[in-house]
């Protein structure tokens, strides 16, 4: 029975989230799915490469139901910022899935997606490279993010540092508010994105 692509990448995915990216070895898929490892190079040149291609799926499965560009009446950053959340919720919804993002290099399955997003900033006034820059700057943004989040998820039990308000009082009054995860990742993407609306602006002045 041929070996179908798509019950690689989900074994892979599962696989992963069971014993981590660290765990994570051909060997141990193929095992996985009844086969001797050569069989899954059928469909992937190397693990760097499997892992390039659950990275492109996740995503892919991230914008799943959208339509790849703003809808009508849809402002460009909003449209990206919504992308982008919902990377960091695909990321999430894995075991290591920020490691996982982490150093990835685009398939060409992923070109077709890629390719509209860029299609929508340049739309908006970017030029391709001011595009490219935005693109690569904001999933850095958001893998980075997700990977401390993820780390510090590994410490839940330990016990917040206790504050004395007369010593440090600008840590205790706004520190546990200020650091609430959804909280920050909507100011750091925010940031971002003012930086990208004022370029788009200053390069639409006479």
């Amino acid at each position: 029975m041929a070996l179908d692509r798509e019950k690689v990448l989900d074994t892979a995915l599962r696989l992963i989230d069971e014993v981590g990216l660290d765990g994570f070895s051909l060997r141990r898929l193929a095992k996985e799915l009844g086969v001797q490892a050569p069989a899954l190079y059928w469909h992937f040149s190397s693990k760097k490469d499997l892992l390039d291609h659950l990275v492109s799926v996740t995503n892919e499965r991230a914008e799943a139901g959208t339509a790849g560009r703003p809808a009508p009446g849809e402002t460009w950053d909003d449209w990206l910022a919504e992308g982008m959340r919902a990377r960091r919720r695909a990321m999430l919804a894995h075991r290591d899935g920020a490691r996982l993002a982490s150093g990835n290099r685009p398939t060409p399955d992923s070109f077709p997606r890629i390719e509209r997003t860029l299609g929508v900033l340049v739309e908006a006034g970017f030029t391709p490279e001011d595009a490219i820059r935005a693109v690569l700057v904001l999933g850095h943004y958001v893998s980075g993010f997700v990977l401390d989040e993820q780390g510090d998820a590994e410490r839940a039990d330990d016990e917040p540092p206790a504050l004395d308000p007369e010593e440090f009082p600008l840590l205790a009054s706004g520190g546990r508010i200020a650091l609430d995860r959804d909280t920050l990742f909507e100011y750091g993407l925010q940031r971002l994105l003012d930086g990208m609306r004022a370029q788009v602006s200053d390069a639409r002045r006479p």
